[in-house]
């Protein structure tokens, strides 16, 4: 090897050793492991940016509060892994009377937070409260028996709520809202996605209020006073521009009383009050029947404050057996319209 060829190895050597030495350090991600009697919330405030907090089964009586962008928490399964009230502490979350909390704020938003795979049972207020959020995952979660909503978000964007069952709630199974403390326009939920998720037994299965921007799709509601609520007021701008469709509705007979903010509520499939340009098609809707203002399949209402529906389009449905009419358009609002849906009684008639 002559020494032209020596030095080219050696400068190859010098090259790959640099290069080698800028590469990045391995991914020190953590799976930070709780057995039963563990604290959780003492593993979540150990983690980091990209670190899963594994839950093993086992009934844990504590909230959990998460601050931190990129934590998941994740349960063995829905089944095993169980989080119930606990003792009464400081905790701002515990104290609001919450299971699971993530919250960050406008300004500063908590990111790519991933709760997944257990069981929130039995707290005062909500199973899951999420706040000030962006790109929150909720999938394979039971949120059941809790005094307020199931799983519920507000000043949040691209939410992700996969696989979930939400039943017997005080109201809401699942809630989505621009923000539940102040008056103001509809906010842009920038593509939010609630499907494939479950509810029963809850007042009303979803709620959507005040927001724009978002997809209801593939859900299954049945034993709710009301399945699907989609809320719009005065304000601007105003509740619209999403997509409700697929989803499977049916027997949602349940009797509620009324409330301050709404009617007594029974026998409604998919109600829209106060919205505009939302787009209702390809579900079936069958065998909602009560007697409330709201009752019927798919219903249009102007909202309590007086703000009309208007642009809706309401498509391509099979909407049956449900009283006092399978669609109902008991709004003033111009520009709704109701094409290509399977039904036989609707207000007014001739829309089947």
């Amino acid at each position: 090897m002559n020494r032209q060829q020596l030095a080219y190895l050696a400068c190859t050597a010098v090259v790959m050793a640099s290069v080698l030495g800028a590469a990045p350090s391995t991914d020190h991600r953590s799976v930070r492991v709780v057995h039963r009697g563990e604290s959780i919330q003492k593993a979540v405030d150990s983690a980091k940016r990209g670190d899963t907090v594994l839950v093993h089964p086992g009934t844990y009586h504590e909230s959990v509060r998460i601050t931190v962008s990129g934590v998941t928490l994740r349960g063995t399964d829905a089944r095993s892994t169980v989080i119930v009230p606990g003792k009464a502490t400081a905790d701002a979350c515990a104290k609001a009377g919450n299971g699971v909390c993530v919250t960050g704020t406008d300004k500063s938003p908590v990111r790519n937070v991933t709760v997944a795979a257990l069981t929130l049972r039995g707290f005062a207020k909500q199973g899951l409260w999420a706040s000030g959020t962006d790109r929150l995952t909720v999938r394979g979660v039971t949120s059941e028996k809790n005094g307020q909503w199931g799983i519920a978000q507000e000043r949040s964007v691209r939410g992700v709520f996969v696989r979930n069952t939400a039943r017997n709630n005080g109201d809401a199974g699942l809630f989505l809202s621009n923000t539940v403390d102040t008056e103001e326009g509809a906010r842009d939920a920038r593509q939010a996605l609630v499907a494939n998720n479950r509810l029963s037994g809850n007042r009303i299965g979803i709620t959507v209020r005040r927001l724009r921007n978002l997809t209801v799709a593939r859900n299954e509601a049945s034993g709710n006073c009301t399945a699907v609520f989609v809320v719009g007021d005065e304000n601007k701008p105003r509740t619209g521009n999403l997509s409700v469709r697929g989803n499977y509705i049916h027997d949602n007979n349940k009797s509620c009383p009324k409330t301050p903010r709404l009617p007594a509520l029974q026998g409604s499939g998919i109600v829209l009050t106060g919205t505009e340009k939302v787009r209702v098609t390809g579900n079936t809707v069958e065998n909602n029947v009560g007697k409330s203002p709201l009752s019927g399949g798919i219903v249009l209402f102007k909202s309590f404050v007086g703000a009309l529906s208007e642009n809706n389009e309401v498509r391509d449905n099979v909407v049956r057996r449900n009283g006092p009419a399978d669609l109902a358009n008991r709004d003033t609002g111009k520009g709704n319209t109701f094409r290509g849906n399977t039904c036989k009684v609707s207000e007014p008639a001739g829309m089947c």
